[in-house]
């Protein structure tokens, strides 16, 4: 019979999960995140330019 702090850092061992996998999945968000604002960077800030120049007056 095992005891409990075995069974314990058995499943701790066990539930470490997929690091490279967050790690890729990570740097996949990161590119896309710089794309997006590569791609939508300039109109956004001229929407948002505009949006403060109309409420200010």
């Amino acid at each position: 019979m095992t005891s409990r702090i075995e069974q314990l850092r058995r499943r701790r061992h066990h539930e470490r999960g997929d690091v490279p996998g967050w790690v890729m999945i990570t740097l996949m968000t990161a590119g896309i995140v710089v794309g997006l604002t590569a791609m939508a960077g300039p109109r956004l800030s001229a929407m948002l330019n505009q949006a403060l120049s109309s409420v200010g007056g």
